[in-house]
């Protein structure tokens, strides 16, 4: 029987904030909303993609030589231009050969074997700090065969498991993944339906009906729902105090996260423009919504 593969962007070590102790987060590429305020853009596609810095690129022409699909070629000012349409990653060897790295591949397949070899690494930094796999994404439940067989893996060799997720997926499948993991970390990220297929490009309900499913079925299971808060978005205090209450009714820890623009260079890496602008959260006005929240 051939092994499982999944499509993976980023295997990262020593992560403190997505679930208890120390770390390793795997990134499953491939998630079904489009978040205007993603961190990640290179986790929305399922598909490897090319990523581009023209700042780091010399105009060598080695990628280009080393394409076979006319994918890539440079133009008159050296500098290198993708006709993303034409490839999904099949063979990611013009990023091998860049010389600066300015050419780059978001994600590639693993086995489950690989992504274990490097998470066992840390394996004595889970031991002494109650940490272990955090499987993120993008959506891990997008990836659900490659999902159970990592999970169930990783728990074999007696290594907590945290599920990072947006919670939208088919209820049997959302369900199907809670048996083998311990923590379970999820966003909301806006209780008015309405406004989050605006923003998310997705309705909310099959999120919340989740939650509830959750609880019905795995009353004990850690749970940790989080909202970003988003200027202009989702920052007022009635959305974020009834995601609270929201929270408390499910035996929830709840958690505010700080809007960031960190992922406006990854977007232009991508050939696509960054949705939010010039928007900004102060640390005074998050802080202020974090007191009105935790006073509850």
């Amino acid at each position: 029987m051939s092994p499982t593969l999944g499509t993976v962007f980023n295997i990262q070590k020593f992560s403190i904030h997505d679930g208890p102790g120390i770390r390793t987060l795997v990134f499953f590429k491939g998630c079904p909303l489009r978040c205007r305020w993603c961190c990640n853009p290179e986790s929305q596609s399922p598909l490897p993609e090319h990523g581009y810095n023209p700042e780091k690129c010399f105009g060598c022409g080695r990628c280009v030589a080393r394409c076979s699909r006319g994918v890539l070629s440079l133009n008159e000012e050296r500098r290198l231009e993708i006709r993303r349409d034409l490839c999904h990653g099949e063979c990611p060897d013009c990023a091998k050969v860049c010389p600066d790295k300015a050419l780059v591949f978001y994600g590639r397949s693993y086995t489950v074997a690989e992504v274990m070899k490097v998470v066992e690494q840390d394996a004595l930094f889970y031991t002494r700090s109650g940490g272990g796999l955090t499987v993120s994404g993008g959506e891990p439940l997008m990836q659900p065969e490659f999902l159970h067989d990592l999970c169930a893996e990783a728990r074999r060799r007696r290594i907590d498991v945290a599920m990072e997720t947006s919670g939208y997926a088919p209820e049997d499948v959302f369900l199907s993944a809670i048996p083998l993991i311990g923590h379970l970390l999820m966003d909301v990220k806006h209780l008015d339906d309405d406004v989050h297929r605006r923003v998310t490009g997705v309705s909310n309900r099959l999120i919340l009906s989740n939650l509830q499913a959750l609880r019905r079925e795995f009353p004990h299971l850690p749970l940790r729902i989080r909202t970003p808060v988003i200027p202009g978005v989702n920052d007022s205090e009635d959305n974020l105090k009834a995601t609270a209450e929201l929270a408390r009714s499910l035996g929830a820890e709840y958690e505010l996260l700080p809007y960031h623009s960190m992922g406006r260079s990854k977007y232009a890496s991508l050939g696509r423009p960054y949705p939010m602008g010039d928007v900004q959260l102060s640390k005074e006005a998050f802080a202020a919504l974090q007191n009105c929240v935790s006073s509850l």
